[in-house]
């Protein structure tokens, strides 16, 4: 019965895309999987992140597994500040997020969203980029959009130096090691960044990698180097497997990992080149791969959220996207 209310689901999706959210509300309770491939916006990252408390029914899993493509909805209580953000309480909740450099990204956005739901928040912040941010929030540079519905500002219990190219020191190059833009910052590899988190947060219940870069995205596939396509790879993609390989133990049971995808994964955009289409499309196979395993090995759901378009400062490094325009 669980499988066959699935199937007239997605049958639902499929005849009404624009009821794609209030179809998905009867696929098998989603939320509660340890599965699936999810396309829905930041402002509905409560779906992904509500306390789950068993795995969904085999029939649902094997749905999710043919790409059903869904917005699950939550019952959930009400916001632990003010009366804007997510209609979720996720008060004591930890949350880490990978990827925030400045105030603008989807990262930003997903962190401040999880701050009004009462969620305490850490970075993993690019460590070329962490002098600038921090400088810019002690200075107050990114105050107006700290603000909370409630009138507060949005605290980081911890901002830790990150790369997620590398897992460990033995993998960083000379010439990165040496570079001035990472002097006087230690332990910023994967594992290390992982053993830190253990050690000062404990246990965590939200992973958010928001990270991505392609060196040659302004090339098309056909003029992109083998070089550049594998960095957009390590860098887009196995980023995330690596993530989980190392904070999959440190999460509590029905905890959620969650990356970002683009639909140029799934569909030609041009100008979107230097191998980050094939980033974005392997990013999404692994995450049903890794839904597999680490729901099972962890009792952890992950899930992929394509928010749509967005003139990020990512984004305009394609090129051809200004202030006015958007990007992926």
């Amino acid at each position: 019965q669980e499988s066959s209310s699935a199937s007239m689901a997605f049958k639902m999706l499929q005849r009404r895309s624009a009821a794609a959210a209030t179809a998905a509300d009867g696929l098998c309770a989603m939320p509660r999987s340890s599965a699936g491939l999810m396309r829905s916006s930041v402002s509905q990252f409560q779906s992904l992140c509500s306390p789950v408390s068993r795995p969904a029914p085999l029939g649902c899993r094997r749905e999710l597994a043919s790409h059903v493509i869904a917005q699950a909805s939550a019952v959930a209580a009400p916001a632990a500040t003010g009366t804007g953000g997510l209609k979720i309480d996720l008060r004591g909740k930890r949350v880490f997020i990978a990827g925030v450099a400045d105030d603008q990204g989807f990262g930003w956005a997903i962190a401040k969203a999880m701050a009004e739901a009462g969620a305490e928040i850490s970075l993993g912040v690019w460590v070329p980029a962490l002098n600038i941010f921090e400088t810019s929030f002690r200075r107050g540079k990114f105050d107006e959009s700290r603000k909370l519905s409630n009138g507060s500002l949005m605290e980081f219990t911890h901002i830790f130096p990150m790369d997620a190219v590398f897992d460990t020191m033995e993998d960083v190059p000379a010439d990165i090691a040496t570079n001035k833009r990472y002097a006087g910052n230690t332990e910023w590899t994967v594992s290390e960044v992982a053993t830190r988190v253990g050690k000062e947060i404990g246990k965590i219940d939200v992973v958010v990698h928001s990270l991505a870069n392609g060196p040659e995205v302004t090339k098309p596939l056909l003029e992109t180097s083998r070089k550049g396509y594998l960095a957009a790879m390590s860098a887009s993609s196995y980023s995330f497997v690596s993530l989980l390989q190392r904070f999959g133990p440190l999460m509590n049971p029905g905890g959620a990992v969650i990356n970002l995808t683009y639909i140029a994964g799934d569909k030609v955009i041009p100008g979107y080149g230097g191998g980050m289409s094939s980033a974005k499309a392997a990013l999404e196979s692994d995450t049903k791969v890794l839904a597999y395993e680490a729901g099972r090995k962890y009792k952890i759901r992950v899930n992929s959220i394509s928010a749509g378009p967005l003139g990020s400062r990512a984004a305009k490094a394609i090129g051809f996207i200004d202030d006015k325009g958007s990007g992926g």
